[in-house]
């Protein structure tokens, strides 16, 4: 066995990559949350200059790397790889946004996990030797989202009490051997959970029992609590599934304590934006992770990190066929020491 490995899904990475660099875009609604100033860019429109809204999705991934590529004067070709995905049907946000820059690439799908896949997969493959530099990126778009898995936008369906926003947003990080931190130092891969949910408006139920099974396994692979993290950070379980996963913990005799948090409950402010049960979308784990949580790490705010964002793996045919909704999370420990 790989002397990496600690306990059955947890690896520890020997050579701990470092961040060292990040950016984020999100669009008009991201800008009028509570994150609002931790955002590299901000666009009123939700085209972003483009024709459609696919074609607005591969425009946030492009400035996104060319931001984070520019924070520290790298060009593309000093990439070894980019591990990127979206939502949309083989990812065309991703390698219709990325082709120009002659990286090599590959595509992922972990729907809204696909950050934490991502930045799994370029911290093992920099640990391993494989790679000096490599990009961690996704997005969503609101309108494309919900042209694909629900309505047309200008339908003007209604949404349910559980349902969640899709936030317009894309983070980007890159990795590097070598570095000043925050560090990815551990990584435990998520394995597909299904409980019957169905409802593809309630995306926090289906993904709740994913959160739980992979945070259980990294508790106990690395001997660890909650208590051990300034953060422990699920990726957009929104209200009722950051609620659920609690409860599962408590039952455990296990309290996830004040500082349990949900990108899904922090991008926005569901009272005063009417967001429901609160964001989701690949774009939302990203976007606060490559803005207000590395930041923070950065300024000092917070040292060791639990990041674990969720994913629904559905599609409109699975849920057309009454297909339940398998789920994944992925969870990753970035510390400000290696």
């Amino acid at each position: 066995m790989n002397s990496k490995r600690i306990g059955r899904r947890t690896v520890a990475l020997a050579h701990p990559p470092s961040v060292i660099s990040y950016a984020n875009i999100g669009g008009k609604l991201e800008g009028e949350g509570p994150l609002r100033e931790h955002f590299d860019e901000l666009d009123q429109d939700s085209f972003f200059g483009e024709k459609t809204w696919e074609k607005a999705e591969s425009m946030m991934q492009k400035r996104v790397l060319r931001r984070a590529l520019d924070q520290v004067k790298l060009k593309p070709g000093d990439l070894d790889y980019i591990f990127a995905g979206d939502l949309l049907n083989q990812c065309i946000g991703s390698s219709f946004g990325l082709r120009e820059f002659g990286v090599p690439f590959f595509g992922l799908y972990g729907a809204c996990s696909t950050m934490g896949e991502s930045l799994s997969l370029a911290a093992m493959a920099i640990d391993g030797g494989f790679a000096e530099k490599a990009a961690a990126m996704t997005s969503s778009h609101f309108c494309t989202a919900e042209r694909q898995y629900r309505m047309p936008v200008p339908y003007g369906n209604q949404r349910t009490p559980t349902a969640q926003w899709t936030a317009t947003a894309a983070g980007c990080t890159i990795l590097a051997s070598q570095g000043e931190g925050p560090y990815i130092t551990h990584v435990t891969c998520g394995k597909i959970v299904d409980k019957g949910i169905a409802d593809a408006n309630n995306m926090g139920a289906a993904m709740a029992p994913a959160a739980y099974d992979t945070l259980s396994a990294f508790f106990r692979d690395t001997e660890t609590k909650p208590q051990d993290y300034d953060l422990v950070v699920t990726g957009d379980l929104g209200e009722l599934g950051h609620a659920i996963v609690r409860d599962f913990f408590s039952k455990d005799g296990i309290d996830m304590g004040e500082h349990f948090q949900d990108c899904g409950l922090l991008l926005y402010d569901r009272e005063r934006q009417d967001m429901h049960a609160g964001g989701s979308g690949c774009g939302c784990s990203a976007s606060v992770l490559n803005g207000y949580l590395l930041s923070g790490m950065r300024q000092g705010k917070w040292k060791k990190i639990l990041f674990a964002p969720t994913g629904a793996l559905l599609s409109p045919t699975s849920s057309f066929q009454g297909e339940s909704i398998p789920s994944i999370c992925h969870a990753l420990c970035i510390s400000t020491a290696k």
